[in-house]
């Protein structure tokens, strides 16, 4: 007897339905597992038999075929365990016929209890689109399956609560809806920063149009603490931004079974150690990487030149498509990485260059040398360069309380929406990611302002790409004024912050 049961599988961080397909036959007893299976998955034989075993049903004495279609996907993880036990039972007629409608997936111990699988959340967007209707996943997984919508969640904690609800003996409750029940925790805040007013204005058009940023400054200047309370005056992230970076967080295995769904852009900040696969991502399982992590979030890479050449590298061609194709041997994996890129670097290696104290012992060839670690086309897509100074002793006095983010926020979100309302009807979100054709459209100078634009762009030696940042930058500038269009002012603040001598000391 052959039987079919519909479970899901992960290709890259997209689901996709597998048939699970159960055949009993006579012959010496035996168990076999085909279509391309890991071996995590040759190794579900064994959980399965202990747990039917344990569960009180009799294992049938036959030869075992179970195949996963389609046949020619390769097949990985434990996700299988459970549509296969379930095979085994309906095979041998120890459970009724299955419903046309139902899937399964999860992990089974040796005891039958099932535990929980990663990437549940993209499997049951893909169930939900292959119409089915029921989906049966382990107690941990059922919150974020809920996420999905349109799906009747089944949270099963073990394999006789199972085949009872199967027999109609005991039927398993359906699991809610996920809602958060508290607020997330909150996130570091600009207030908590004495002076640095010119690199908060900085990260508030960084945070309003989307644009990447380096902050250059000596040790203790405040850059990493800069850097890390971006998040909290980024615009909020939609429901479908939210349910993308989730479905990537949960195939990572890094998803919170209390708190399925992000909340906070996330803020991804690698050790300079990481290598270019870690960052890119791929690897045996073909998983994704620190830049998919931070899908429309921050990647923030402190230290700059302390990382490899090639993992610099690498970042290029995301940087400007907004994802990342993996080729490797197992396959070809394009991965989401839109993310808004923020780098911390020394202005030399001692870290003293410029300050005050005079501190510095490096020689001009020693401060090229180490700037040098930074390519120019990497430069060239960073919009905004910013030095960090040494706060002064009176402002870590100053008793008034600095912005908060909350106030910055509002700001920012009111150019996102002026930036939502331009860019309606297409992929474009913010500023940042403006096609050359739309700035041309919507990047317009007046005479003084193409006077200007000139004489930065002879004088500076710019390219065409980092001509077309600096007008986005100035198009954000623009729009935290409320201007309809860029005033030679909104140029002018954005072609102060092309300064690359400042890499330089």
């Amino acid at each position: 007897m052959v039987v079919t049961v519909r479970s899901l599988g992960l290709n890259g961080i997209a689901g996709y339905e597998v048939s699970v397909e159960c055949f009993l036959s006579g012959g010496l007893p035996a168990f076999d597992v085909v279509g391309l299976p890991d071996t995590a998955v040759r190794e579900a034989r064994e959980r399965v038999r202990a747990a039917v075993k344990n569960c009180g049903a009799r294992f049938p004495v036959s030869r075992i075929t179970v195949n996963l279609a389609p046949a020619g996907q390769k097949k990985g993880g434990t996700v299988y365990d459970l549509p296969i036990f379930v095979g085994i039972l309906a095979a041998s007629e120890a459970i009724p016929t299955l419903p046309g409608d139902a899937a399964f997936l999860g992990e089974l111990s040796l005891t039958g209890a099932l535990r929980g699988v990663p990437g549940v959340l993209p499997m049951a967007l893909a169930a939900r689109s292959a119409g089915i209707r029921q989906l049966f996943v382990p107690e941990e997984n059922a919150a974020e399956a809920t996420l999905a919508g349109d799906l009747t969640v089944y949270g099963v904690p073990d394999v006789k609560a199972l085949t009872a609800h199967l027999r109609g003996e005991r039927l398993l409750p359906s699991a809610p809806p996920w809602t958060a029940e508290a607020e997330p925790e909150p996130l570091p805040d600009l207030k908590d920063v004495m002076g640095q007013e010119n690199v908060k204005r900085a990260l508030e058009i960084a945070a309003a149009g989307g644009h990447n940023l380096l902050l250059i400054g000596s040790p203790g200047a405040g850059k990493s603490m800069l850097a890390k309370r971006l998040p909290s005056i980024l615009p909020d992230m939609s429901r479908e931004e939210a349910l993308e970076v989730s479905g990537i967080w949960s195939v990572a295995g890094m998803a919170d079974p209390g708190h399925p769904l992000l909340t906070h852009r996330p803020f991804r900040s690698p050790h300079h150690t990481a290598s270019a696969a870690s960052l890119t991502g791929g690897g045996p399982a073909m998983r994704p990487g620190e830049i998919s992590l931070a899908h429309h979030g921050v990647l923030f890479l402190d230290e700059l030149p302390e990382f490899h050449r090639d993992v610099l590298e690498a970042m290029r061609q995301p940087l400007e498509d907004g994802e990342v194709t993996v080729a490797r041997a197992g396959g070809t994996l394009r991965l989401p990485a839109r993310f808004q890129l923020v780098c911390a670097m020394n202005p030399c290696r001692c870290g003293w260059r410029g300050h005050p104290s005079g501190k510095c012992t490096c020689s001009d060839r020693q401060v090229e040398k180490y700037v040098e670690k930074i390519s120019g086309p990497l430069l060239d897509r960073i919009d905004l360069h910013v030095s960090v100074p040494s706060v002064e002793y009176e402002a870590m006095r100053r008793r008034e309380s600095p912005e908060s983010s909350a106030e910055v926020k509002r700001r920012a979100d009111s150019a996102r929406a002026i930036q939502r309302k331009r860019f309606r009807g297409t992929s474009v979100t913010c500023n940042a990611q403006m096609s050359p054709a739309q700035v041309g459209e919507f990047c317009e100078l007046d005479s003084a302002g193409d006077a200007l634009m000139k004489a930065a762009f002879d004088h500076m030696g710019l390219t065409a790409r980092s001509h077309d940042r600096i007008l986005r930058v100035a198009r954000t500038i623009a729009d935290l004024d409320g201007a309809a269009a860029i005033a030679p002012q909104h140029l002018a603040e954005a072609i102060q912050y092309r300064n690359t001598d400042i890499l330089k000391g």
